[in-house]
Parts: C-alpha cells; sequence; structure tokens
C-alpha cells in the first residue's frame, strides 16, 4: 500500500478542494489583502504535495501531470510577460500601464473593485499559475531525486 493511513487520505482527499479555493482566493484578491499570486501560488501547489504525501508520488501525477504542469508554468510566464509588454505595443503610457481602462471597461466593472486596478489583477494570475506549477515542479523534482535513487521521471 503506498501512501499514508486511511485517516491520512481520506483527510487530505476532502481539503485537497479546500486548500484550492483558498489559494485561488489569495491569488484573486491579491491586490487588495495580503498575498497574491506568489503566495496563491504557493497554497495551491501544496494542495497537491498534501496528495504526494498521502496517497504517492503516483497519485498527484495523476491529479496533475507533469508535462501539464509544465506547460501551465510556461504559459502563466508568457502571460504575465504578454501583460507586461502589451502596453508598449500598444501606445500607452509604459511598461504595465492600465491599457484595460482605456475604453475597455464600464463605470459598473470599476466599481467592483477586482478591474479597478487594472492589469494587476491580470499579472497576478498569471503569477499564481507560474508559482503554483514551479513549485509542484520542483516538489516532484526534490522527491524523485532524492539521495540514493536514480532520478527518472516515468
Amino acid at each position: 500500500m503506498r501512501g499514508m493511513t486511511l485517516i491520512v487520505k481520506t483527510i487530505s482527499s476532502w481539503l485537497k478542494p479546500l486548500i484550492c479555493l483558498f489559494g485561488v482566493y489569495v491569488i484573486i484578491f491579491g491586490d487588495f489583502t495580503p498575498g497574491g499570486g506568489f503566495a496563491g501560488g504557493v497554497v495551491l501547489a501544496s494542495s497537491y504535495v498534501l496528495l504526494m504525501l498521502a496517497f504517492g508520488r503516483e497519485f498527484a501525477e495523476k491529479n496533475l501531470p507533469l508535462f501539464v504542469a509544465l506547460r501551465l508554468a510556461c504559459v502563466g510566464a508568457l502571460a504575465f510577460a504578454a501583460i507586461a509588454i502589451f502596453p508598449l505595443l500598444h501606445d500607452s503610457a509604459g511598461f504595465f500601464s492600465n491599457f484595460l481602462y482605456d475604453g475597455h471597461l464600464s463605470a459598473e466593472d470599476l466599481e467592483l473593485g477586482l478591474m479597478g486596478s487594472g492589469t494587476i489583477f491580470l499579472a497576478e494570475l498569471a503569477i499564481g499559475l507560474t508559482v503554483g506549477a514551479a513549485v509542484f515542479l520542483v516538489i516532484v523534482s526534490l522527491f524523485v531525486c532524492r539521495e540514493g535513487r536514480p532520478c527518472r521521471f516515468d
């Protein structure tokens, strides 16, 4: 039997959605409250680390395969770069300027608060995606390449 006891497996399977929900909350409200993309990404990755500790590496990789995690990290990094560089190509004020406010958002969207900070919200999403996937990949790499075992990602 791989992983830990039945009690740990049951509790961790109940906690994983709650941890993911909290991570998404930290990412979404990161520009208003303490936290943000980095902290929320680490919380999201910790939910998969919990699964890896409770059930074993193979189970965690079934939930989030390594090639999907690698692609998510790359997509998040490219999205962050695009959010940063797009204003320069869009004839805006400069790097990371609020190009969304220039006639694309209505007054009601700005009153809700999420998009009132402009591109910071989108940057937080991209950072959260990148950090969450990258931290998961680092933890899996450390788990696979621990001392005395060959480093194989089969």
